[in-house]
């Protein structure tokens, strides 16, 4: 989909994530002696700074764990350097480099796994919070005994998101302004389809009321890239509401962005043709 596209282009151009690491001030004499040439921490435009290694020791581990090439890897990299360096601000970044390798393999059980223990370090983290809420509510089904705490965990990740992205977001200085705000936009408009989705599975027809205000939003959020399936659910909410005029135009835009041959593609033109058939009817 473009919506993954445009993401992996700026966590490619590193816009966020796995940011530079500069060795700063050591914490104490016998860890000056070791660091390179102490730097102040470059100011994070609208968000945190950046994270810094204090030592040498510390900045060579932190190089060596991000070398790692598997999730599993990554994760035991993350592990090991976090008992070694237990203080360390960098050592959320190879947890975070870990949950994306398992986002990558499609392992919606680690990432969860994963950004809980990124959460432990830094609870703000927006970009976390969303990517955990939104492998929480994929990976939920009607079926599991647990699914209302599942999907209250990952309606408040979500909602959270919502509250940090503009103070929490950590960002390269340098980035160009529009390059943030194209990435806060995507993050504003999954926290939005997430909340969508989960009122959208509890299938009462006041919970498509409320699922259809939370995916406007999504699309809102994100206007030059609506993500399909928030497009998709909102015609189905809306069709659930019998409202299907209103149902019609949201399908058309569907089918509109997406390809014969896909299952939100296909899934599309069969909502299309039913509201075609209602809304013909009901103009007899």
């Amino acid at each position: 989909m473009k919506r993954i596209a445009i993401m992996t282009a700026m966590l490619a151009g590193s816009l966020v994530g796995s940011v530079p690491v500069s060795v700063g001030q050591a914490a104490s004499k016998d860890a000056k002696k070791d660091a390179a040439p102490a730097q102040a921490a470059p100011s994070a435009p609208n968000g945190k700074r950046l994270p810094q290694a204090k030592t040498q020791p510390e900045f060579d581990a932190y190089q060596a764990a991000m070398a790692s090439t598997t999730p599993e890897a990554t994760e035991k990299a993350a592990d090991d350097f976090a008992a070694k360096f237990p203080d360390s601000e960098i050592k959320i970044l190879i947890f975070k480099q870990a949950m994306r390798s398992y986002q990558n393999a499609n392992n919606a059980d680690k990432v969860v796994d994963l950004g809980r223990k990124c959460l432990a370090i830094d609870g703000d983290d927006p970009e976390v919070l969303v990517d955990v809420a939104q492998a929480l509510a994929e990976r939920t089904r009607s079926s599991d005994l647990d699914k209302d705490q599942k999907y209250a965990e990952a309606q408040k990740y979500a909602e959270k998101s919502l509250q940090t992205l503009d103070t929490d977001l950590v960002v390269t200085p340098g980035t160009p302004q529009d390059k943030i705000d194209m990435f806060k936009g995507y993050l504003r408009s999954t926290a939005y389809g997430i909340l969508g989705a989960i009122y959208y599975n509890k299938d009462t027809k006041a919970d498509y009321a409320t699922a259809e205000g939370y995916l406007r939003k999504s699309i809102d959020a994100l206007p030059s890239q609506p993500d399909p399936v928030a497009q998709l659910r909102l015609a189905i909410a809306l069709d659930k509401q019998e409202r299907y005029t209103d149902a019609l135009t949201e399908a058309n835009k569907t089918v509109q962005m997406t390809k014969e041959g896909t299952v939100v593609g296909d899934t599309a033109r069969r909502e299309q043709s039913r509201l075609q058939t209602l809304t013909a009817n009901s103009i007899k």
